[in-house]
């Protein structure tokens, strides 16, 4: 009998569940709760009393969100990425309340006409969610991960009051222009919430990406550049092309052999290995506003066709062996000979990669995808965000000044 009654509890609380989620907690009638769950709705009323205790036991006993607050516990040793365990945490929490969004609403709306008990479940529900939250956050202060002077039950409370919050305002106000995106919305979030939480004398999460100085070329610049490698020859132009056509470091381009190229009318493709790690980064055909051949034609598949050896690697000294690093960098010194960047400085061979990256964010890539594309998690690309919406906005003001009033 026993184990019946709690199949049957079980059954009217999934019931009410998917129905409150569905269409709200107003328009659900028990009638239609106990239809559902296929008991006779008697036994609702002997189980719950109404529909406000079937809600109640709804709150405290579904384990929606208890897998989000453990699966966040669980990043915390080894701590890994602090600024990206909260966003992914965060993330989640937005996709399973989306999952559920007229219960939201019901409950937002409606709370004020619940019983007392039903508000203190509510109540005891964010408590629990706080819990797991500030259980990780404990966790990564006393390994020296995280710096604060705030206890970690209040930091855990402003995320999940802000998470909720957003919710809130997308499930009853769909013209809102609050945020571009959700994930322009989390990427602020965890970004003034770990300004908040750490102390100013030690963080080095945000001195990754704060303090690095994202110093892009100039597309002027970067087309002499180019030039000036084609004037020294079909290999040199092909490394030229690849520093500003797919964002690659100079190690990875020494790195690669012939075989990691895929191109066909409608991509251009390179493998890039790194230990434990393959990632594949598409070679661009515009740089800059430019068109540098083809997916099939560019400088890349022009030195690979000239070649006569049958070497493996994709680049070669002046000796038919593996080119090295520092050639890389004395072809980068020739071809920026007398060249000087805005600032009056020699350009340096980072800047490409600076350059590479901010062109995609400004062309629409998405933060994530980037993170994708360079291997780098989405905290290390936060500067080349900014650098992309500043010059975003001198674009605008540039383009308004061209309007007459």
């Amino acid at each position: 009998m026993k184990s019946q009654s709690l199949s049957t509890r079980q059954r009217l609380i999934q019931a009410a569940l998917e129905l409150f989620t569905a269409q709200g907690v107003s328009a659900t009638t028990t009638r239609q709760i106990a239809e559902k769950a296929a008991v006779n709705e008697v036994t609702l009323f002997r189980n719950f009393g109404n529909k406000h205790g079937l809600l109640l036991a709804v709150l405290e006993e579904s384990a929606a969100f208890t897998h989000l607050g453990e699966s966040l516990i669980s990043r915390a040793t080894p701590p890994g990425d602090v600024y990206q365990a909260l966003k992914d945490y965060a993330s989640d929490t937005l996709q399973a309340l989306e999952r559920m969004p007229e219960l939201v609403r019901s409950v937002v709306g409606e709370a004020d006409q619940f019983p007392a008990e039903n508000r203190r479940a509510l109540g005891r529900g964010l408590t629990e969610a706080n819990r797991y939250v500030a259980q990780y956050l404990v966790t990564v202060i006393q390994q020296g991960d995280l710096n604060t002077y705030l206890p970690a039950e209040k930091l855990a409370s402003l995320l999940n009051g802000m998470i909720l919050g957003y919710a809130v305002i997308e499930f009853t106000s769909e013209f809102h222009e609050l945020w571009e995106s959700r994930d322009d919305f989390l990427e602020n979030l965890v970004e003034l919430f770990l300004r908040g939480a750490m102390s100013s004398v030690t963080s080095s999460l945000l001195t990754t990406y704060n303090t690095q100085e994202i110093a892009d070329l100039p597309a002027v610049l970067v087309h002499e550049i180019l030039r000036q490698a084609k004037r020294s020859g079909v290999q040199d132009y092909a490394i030229a092309y690849l520093l500003f056509a797919t964002g690659l470091s100079p190690q990875e381009i020494v790195d690669l052999q012939r075989n990691h190229q895929i191109y066909d009318p409608q991509s251009h493709l390179l493998q890039i290995t790194t230990p434990g790690y393959v990632r594949q980064v598409p070679v661009n055909q515009w740089i800059l506003g430019k068109r540098y051949g083809s997916y099939t034609n560019n400088p890349l598949i022009k030195w690979l066709k000239s070649r006569k050896d049958s070497q493996a690697a994709m680049f070669l000294d002046a000796t038919g062996k593996l080119i090295a690093e520092s050639e890389v960098l004395q072809y980068w010194q020739t071809w920026t000979q007398g060249l000087l960047t805005p600032q009056g400085k020699p350009p340096e061979i980072a800047q490409a990669q600076h350059t590479w990256r901010v062109e995609m964010l400004m062309r629409g890539i998405s933060l994530e995808n980037l993170s994708i594309l360079t291997g780098c998690d989405r905290a290390q690309l936060q500067a080349y965000a900014h650098r992309a919406r500043e010059k975003a906005a001198l674009e605008q003001a540039t383009r308004l000044d061209q309007k007459p009033v």
